[in-house]
């Protein structure tokens, strides 16, 4: 009989255990969905999250796309370091300044710099690394992977295609922080670059067959060459037939970004503040109370080094895996976010805390050039094909309504770069 009442006092305490802690579950799939009542029927995207790409189809589940090019590369460093196995725990697996040569690391610097869908049921995208980059495309039913176009010292990001003629204009990066605007096709041919200068040129989207926009930011130089700012961002318009430049959208004070233009003619882009750079003597003095630590560092790395290479043996305990940047400072459009105070301090859309401040709006600029926010806490959007827009605020992707109220979409970790479908 004890045995009984103590088994249905157990059996309670598990139902009522599992009331309280789904309550809130359901409160909160409750909130998110009042946030929003926009239909959600045919919304694909995809998005870019650290250099990788995730998908989700339209009623189906998120998931990540992986390229087999970049499994070839895996499954040959996985064979190289089977043959370098010998050389673990000796000297021949100690780099310069003492550290520890890491094999197998090839794979992971391969990124994803931007995706496009095109007219059929495939995902164009850009893999790049420090020397090599190359034009793909993805059929999302059969997994087949297309290779369109693979060199050195290429390196595309911003893809945007025009579907009605099948060109795509790109930002084109060089080895000196120069970024240009570009064109190709979607069979790879016909590179050209059409803007240049000293100048952070990114984001072209199409107007027309003839004509895009993009963002623009100069860049300031020290005397030795090497980039100490980077200048507001305006909004630029190009006539590709006549070569002429318009001005858009020009202030001092504010940061123009990722314009696009809408099916009735409307700009949208993403307004924010811009961070004047801030010049003092303090940075020098600084510098110089610091000069002797960094000496005596740069003396033990050497000290190190040698230690490693005669004795294998280094010269402080610290030699355990290569130490990982710190996961809680990320970049966006350009700047340096603190992701836990971000999630900690601003404001949530539809229930998901939002990664970037509520002054990073959404702006549409009508033909009689009246401006209307759209939507705050904006990192990135996009608009789908049927003209819906889908925006993130780093932490989710969320559908805009014809009401202004915002419906999630999907949620992520860190949702970079979103691509509608």
């Amino acid at each position: 009989m004890v045995l009984l009442i103590g088994f249905a006092l157990l059996v309670c305490l598990v139902i009522l255990f599992y009331r309280v802690t789904d309550a809130p579950k359901e409160s909160a799939a409750g909130t998110a969905s009042a946030a929003g009542s926009a239909n959600l029927s045919g919304i694909g995207v995809a998005y870019l999250s650290n250099g990788k790409l995730f998908y989700q189809p339209d009623g189906g589940a998120l998931r990540q796309l992986h390229s087999p090019y970049i499994q070839e590369i895996e499954d040959r460093l996985a064979r190289s370091n089977e043959r370098n196995a010998w050389k673990k725990n000796t000297s021949f697996e100690v780099a310069a300044y003492g550290q520890m040569k890491q094999f197998g690391d090839a794979a992971n610097a391969i990124r994803y710099t931007s995706a496009q869908f095109d007219q059929q049921q495939s995902i164009l995208y850009f893999l790049s690394d420090e020397g090599i980059g190359g034009l793909f495309s993805f059929d999302l039913e059969t997994g087949v992977e297309t290779r369109i176009v693979h060199r050195q010292n290429l390196d595309l990001s911003d893809l945007n295609l025009n579907r009605e003629t099948g060109r795509l204009v790109c930002t084109s990066s060089s080895k000196d922080s120069i970024t240009n605007i570009a064109t190709l096709d979607v069979q790879g041919n016909n590179l050209r670059e059409l803007t240049g200068g000293d100048t952070a040129d990114s984001a072209p989207a199409w107007c027309d067959e003839d004509s895009i926009v993009y963002q623009s930011a100069g860049l300031a130089r020290n005397q030795e060459g090497m980039i100490v700012a980077l200048g507001h961002s305006t909004i630029q318009k190009l006539d590709l037939r006549s070569g002429k430049l318009d001005t858009v959208l020009d202030d001092a004070n504010t940061d123009f970004l990722h314009p696009r233009v809408t099916r009735t003619g409307e700009l949208l882009f993403i307004r924010r503040p811009y961070d004047v750079p801030q010049y003092s003597s303090g940075n020098i003095l600084l510098d110089t109370v610091l000069f002797p630590l960094r000496l005596l560092r740069a003396v033990f790395h050497y000290l190190n080094f040698f230690s490693m290479m005669y004795s294998r043996k280094p010269l402080t305990g610290a030699s355990g895996p290569a130490a990982q940047a710190d996961v809680k400072a990320i970049i966006l459009k350009g700047k340096r976010i603190d992701a836990e105070k971000a999630l900690r301090s601003e404001s949530t859309v539809a229930g998901v805390p939002s990664l970037v401040p509520a002054s990073w709006q959404l702006v549409q600029r009508s033909r009689q050039g009246d401006d209307r926010v759209l939507a705050s806490n904006v990192a990135s959007y996009d608009i789908t094909p049927a003209g819906q827009i889908l925006y993130s605020n780093g932490r989710g992707v969320f559908l805009l309504g014809d009401d202004g109220r915002s419906t999630l979409v999907l949620k992520g970790d860190l949702v970079g770069d979103i691509i509608a479908r």
